[in-house]
């Protein structure tokens, strides 16, 4: 208990800038804040603090000290909640990201339900299609489907994702029906512009490796439902999502080309900054995803959904 009361009280002087605000913080003297930073000092053997009567400053080994006990601290908080006799208790402002159609579809009827078991939680919600930039934008999460670039970002898998090459039938009666992968550089097909997220082109797998082709056409879009209405249209051969394009083929709107050529499955993420100092609020929500898209009774209720609006 000592030991935790010097860090703590090290922590506070640190970020509030003095003795005495941390005094007042902890409802104790300043000089007691004083004594227990004292104690660390001698414990470790280093000087982490440089005190004057004017202000109090971090030695080198102070500053990397503090990101530590700061981690130390919120997980300490973190177990503490998790296992608390009034539940999880998350509180603050929550900023998610994820692909604009699997977002309208697949996350965004789920933040009603999340803001409930949390009432303490606020969550803002935004839909693109484009590769966002959770750091320097200042998003807790994203939602990403798909292969996932190298970076440093963490990402947790969530679920399986199939891409299915499609079009409809009156397309395909006019054009052709491709063969292999190869055919569709004689094909309209209906692709993701540059700025989207979709970045290594159509996967496929032929003599057991998968391969990415980058097939064109006359028209793109940044917008995969833009894509699949056209696609719908006729317009073009459309790579899509189970997700998306399954209630179609179904119901014969749409016909699966190439599926001896389907690639393995890739995934659905929720990706962050870093495990370190994750707010409780993120947690909860990657734990949510997870739970949900992890069962399989979720995707037959959605599509059960699905046909019910049809009809």
């Amino acid at each position: 208990m000592a030991r935790l009361k010097q860090i703590e009280s090290f922590v506070a002087v640190s970020t509030k800038g003095s003795l005495t605000a941390a005094a007042i913080a902890d409802g104790v003297a300043p000089a007691v804040i004083g004594r227990r930073v004292d104690a660390l000092e001698e414990r470790l053997g280093v000087k982490l603090l440089v005190r004057t009567t004017r202000r109090i400053t971090l030695t080198h080994e102070g500053s990397a000290f503090l990101e530590d006990c700061q981690r130390l601290l919120a997980d300490l908080a973190n177990a503490e909640a998790s296992v608390s006799a009034g539940g999880v208790k998350a509180s603050g402002h929550l900023r998610i990201t994820a692909p604009a159609g699997f977002g309208r579809r697949h996350v965004a009827p789920l933040v009603p339900a999340f803001v409930a078991q949390h009432p303490d939680v606020s969550l803002s919600l935004n839909l693109s299609d484009r590769v966002v930039d959770i750091v320097n934008e200042g998003f807790d999460c994203a939602v990403r489907v798909g292969d996932l670039p190298d970076s440093s970002l963490v990402s947790v898998r969530l679920a399986d994702n199939r891409r299915l090459c499609v079009a409809t039938p009156a397309y395909l009666q006019r054009a052709g029906t491709p063969a292999t992968p190869a055919d569709l550089m004689r094909h309209q097909c209906l692709t993701l512009s540059s700025d989207a997220s979709q970045t290594r082109g159509w996967a496929f797998s032929t003599e057991g490796e998968v391969v990415h082709l980058r097939p064109s056409g006359r028209l793109d879009c940044s917008d995969g439902q833009v894509l699949h209405d056209w696609c719908l249209r006729g317009l073009g051969l459309a790579w899509r999502s189970t997700w998306e394009v399954e209630q179609d083929v179904a119901a014969g709107r749409l016909q699966v080309v190439l599926e001896s050529f389907a690639a393995p499955p890739n995934g659905i993420y929720a990706v962050f900054p870093q495990r370190k100092h994750l707010p409780l609020r993120v947690r909860l929500w990657i734990d949510f995803l997870k739970h949900t898209y992890g069962d399989a009774e979720y995707w037959r209720n959605r599509e059960s959904t699905a046909q019910a609006r049809e009809t």
